[in-house]
């Protein structure tokens, strides 16, 4: 009996381990698996399939006339294996609306009705737009008959809405300048794992969109220029010629050039002077666009080389108001990004043809867009721009949910932030910035929503629990696997994830699959204790025990996260020696491991130093000697 005893007990242990390294899947995410879409080496499935649209989209802005109206095209493929009998469209500015759900309170400035559709046709056959009562940024649009696999369905859409005048991610700057965003009415993401995307926008949260092909047209009046996603396509009708040519040549140069000055636009010698002016840019293969108009802003743009191998350049630029010190280096400060970006962290060549700062107050990202406010410390100035630009990779080039998992390219984003920090202030106040910004508001924190698994909805979480999780906790996550692996390893499977996936959808899963397939290694446990427990940071000393020349030193895991740890070992002649420990340790056991140091010195004392992994208890960091 016994011996059967012991049996069960050694299988139950090993299948209890087995299982531990298992990560949970969502019901949804599981069939995604089971129906092939996608792998569980990390790569899309045989059976993968995503939808795409085309859009031609006409905006008229007429400043200081609040209001917007467009007009759009829409064509709709249809690539999964479903018939669609309804459309779910976006409208995300019904944020705007008195009666919408919203994360945080606003002011009556921020308000307005909403989106107001003027006229539906679905494939040339008008048809009645009916507001769906119970959702608020998105509806449902019924199809006289259901869109079969393969096929594609025509939209024309005419709207129009008021800007806000509160401006966050989109808004009035001041009375003749605008940031656009969200501005269109959009086919809703259809995808393998979860149908139709029908998150409400509440302003807090953020996006998840197809991959699609963009003309725009702006029209405005005659003095107003206008910044956007994709390539300007007509800068000889709506620029006066030496504007056109300073802004021909900031395409080919290093150095910034002034393509408007306030003193031109001042004197008309900008646009060109016709009662309206139309700007037309086009971008492919992108998930949004957005747009920005003033008719006082300054113009500032260069170019950079992204990829010496090709030559290939990219045109950097920026709009400002005069009065911003800071914006004066702004062009300067996205060159610097772009560079960097593409040949260090990720080291993947720039993805679009341009990157324009856009002088708001968000400190938000669109595609080939920033929305930044202007700060009276250049240094911090710089931060944000780096850190909106890093989002050109998470989630635009890699097509991400933010609504769903922002961990995903916030978190990514803000990894990068730190790494290009660190070339630009040195380690030492780039992790102090980091410390400060991204973790302490956390670690110091023992609220129990701050420790809650980073995989959690991003869109059921508020406050700091959104925060931290989608920041500075998978920051950390992602930097403490960079610790582990080695910068080598770590980018082999960095870039290999980012070629199986960009221009896909890929979930955290598809991510941790990815890099276990790419590294070798079943980094299960490690995704575990980061990703999917209410852990947090908390390591100690619980002792060390010296044998001849060697000490025996045994760490505890108190919080659960397998963080890195350096070792600061004092001898007894005053010397010092930091000895780094990876995230590794934890591995076999994940709540104590034990670290040998041979030495034919006398150790006096040790303490435990994270860095940039804050410890929530610092008191237990030290051993001495008795």
């Amino acid at each position: 009996m016994t011996r059967y005893l012991l049996l069960f007990i050694t299988f139950a242990l090993c299948f209890s381990n087995v299982q531990a390294q298992e990560l949970y899947q969502p019901r949804n995410v599981k069939q995604a698996y089971e129906k092939g879409t996608r792998s569980p080496d990390g790569t899309p499935g045989d059976n993968y399939w995503q939808n795409r649209a085309e859009y031609t989209i006409n905006i008229t802005a007429s400043p200081p006339d609040r209001t917007i109206r467009g007009s759009e095209h829409i064509t709709y493929y249809n690539n999964s294996p479903d018939s669609l009998e309804t459309l779910m469209i976006d409208l995300f500015l019904n944020n705007h609306k008195p009666t919408a759900p919203r994360g945080n309170g606003t002011s009556r400035e921020y308000l307005t009705s909403g989106v107001h559709i003027d006229s539906l046709a679905i494939n040339g056959q008008t048809q009645k737009w009916k507001d769906n009562p119970r959702s608020v940024t998105f509806d449902p649009l019924q199809l006289p008959q259901p869109l079969a696999p393969g096929e594609s369905v025509e939209l024309s859409i005419d709207w129009h809405y008021k800007v806000s005048k509160q401006a966050g991610r989109e808004g009035q700057i001041d009375s003749t300048s605008y940031f656009l965003a969200y501005f269109y009415p959009r086919v809703a993401v259809y995808d393998d794992y979860n149908g139709w995307d029908t998150i409400e926008f509440t302003g807090s949260q953020e996006f998840y969109n197809d991959f699609n092909d963009y003309t725009v047209n702006i029209t405005v009046p005659k003095g107003y220029l206008v910044w956007g996603t994709g390539t300007l396509q007509n800068p000889g009708e709506v620029l006066q010629p030496k504007a056109e040519g300073r802004f021909q040549k900031s395409l080919t140069v290093d150095s910034t050039l002034t393509v408007a000055s306030l003193d031109q636009l001042k004197a008309d010698k900008v646009t060109t002077q016709n009662g309206t002016n139309t700007w037309t840019f086009t971008s492919s293969n992108i998930p949004d666009v957005a747009f920005g108009l003033s008719d006082h802003f300054v113009w500032d743009a260069a170019s950079v080389v992204a990829d010496s191998g090709s030559n290939q350049r990219v045109s950097v630029q920026a709009a400002y108001n005069d009065t911003s010190a800071d914006y004066r280096h702004m062009v300067g400060y996205g060159s610097h990004a772009v560079k960097w970006f593409s040949n260090n962290w990720p080291g993947v060549t720039y993805p679009y043809p341009k990157s324009t700062v856009f002088q708001g107050g968000a400190g938000m990202e669109y595609p080939m867009m920033a929305n930044d406010a202007s700060y009276p410390d250049p240094v911090f100035a710089r931060f944000v721009a780096e850190h909106e630009i890093a989002h050109t990779y998470f989630p635009f080039y890699m097509g991400t949910n933010e609504s769903r998992y922002a961990f995903m390219d916030e978190g990514w984003a803000t990894a990068l932030e730190l790494l290009v920090g660190r070339q630009d202030l040195g380690k030492t106040r780039a992790n102090q910035m980091f410390r400060r910004f991204r973790v302490a508001r956390w670690i110091n924190n023992p609220d129990p929503t701050n420790d809650l698994p980073i995989i959690t909805p991003a869109d059921m979480l508020t406050g700091a629990a959104y925060g931290n999780n989608a920041y500075g906790k998978a920051a950390l996550g992602y930097l403490a696997l960079k610790d582990m692996l080695g910068n080598e390893l770590f980018k082999k499977c960095l870039h290999t994830y980012m070629d199986r996936w960009h221009g896909k959808h890929p979930t955290p899963w598809d991510f941790f699959y990815s890099f276990n397939d790419v590294s070798g290694h079943n980094l299960n446990w490690f995704w575990n204790s980061w990703f999917f427990e209410n852990s947090y940071i908390d390591l100690a000393i619980a002792g060390a025990e010296s044998s001849q020349n060697r000490y025996s030193v045994t760490l505890k895991n108190i919080g659960g996260m397998p963080a890195p740890v350096d070792m600061k070992v004092t001898y007894g002649d005053e010397s010092t020696e930091v000895l780094h420990q990876s995230p590794g340790i934890w591995k076999e056991n994940q709540n104590q491991a034990t670290v040998d140091i041979q030495s034919e010195k006398t150790i006096k004392n040790i303490e435990l130093s994270g860095g940039i992994w804050m410890d929530a208890d610092l008191s237990n960091n030290k051993w001495t000697s008795s």
